[in-house]
């Protein structure tokens, strides 16, 4: 059985170091998962890209698309992506079986910290101290983060280490699965 999960939480948060972790322990374990990197990922759809309401729209359908897709053939899927409107999450949730969304709740002070020094290889730099620019729409600044409702799971990425953080992703994967197969 395969499955999506959709990491989400502020730019700095932590997203992409916990679904990379992920990932490597499900390879450790011999299951191959793919990372969807929204980043990386907008890098080739929009390669100049604005980050307008109707680009996010358009962005975020093809990344939901891109994931179903994968988990109807078979692929475990990791969403890397902060996703600042709820509705991009919950059109994945709607399209994607066996679909999971996780919450990296970390504050916007640490994010911002953490966001001046990253090294990520397809995220922009220095994303909040453009978003004193004029028209900027950086999440959680000049555009709402809508924290998730009701998600399968939250890790603190303040108080817990990555490695912590995973190993709970990877704990609620392994209960979901487990329970679903009960049902089939």
């Amino acid at each position: 059985m395969t499955w999506a999960v959709w990491v989400t939480g502020l730019p700095g948060s932590g997203k992409s170091v916990i679904a990379e972790k992920v990932r490597d322990i499900f390879a450790e374990r011999g299951i191959n998962v793919k990372v969807l990197e929204l980043d990386e990922i907008r890098n080739f759809i929009t390669p100049k890209p604005s980050y307008s309401e109707q680009e996010r729209d358009i962005v975020y359908s093809s990344l939901v698309y891109m994931a179903k897709l994968l988990v109807e053939s078979g692929k475990p899927v990791i969403i890397d992506a902060t996703a600042n409107r709820r509705k991009y999450r919950e059109k994945a949730r709607e399209n994607i079986e066996n679909f999971a969304e996780v919450y990296v709740k970390c504050s916007l002070d640490t994010c911002m910290e953490r966001e001046g020094r990253r090294k990520a290889r397809y995220a922009p730099s220095g994303i909040y101290k453009g978003a004193k620019e004029e028209g900027a729409t950086v999440p959680g600044v000049n555009v709402p983060y809508e924290e998730p409702v009701s998600p399968e799971v939250v890790v603190d990425s303040e108080k817990m280490s990555v490695e912590a953080c995973a190993e709970k992703v990877v704990d609620f994967i392994k209960h979901f699965l487990s329970t679903r197969k009960n049902l089939c």
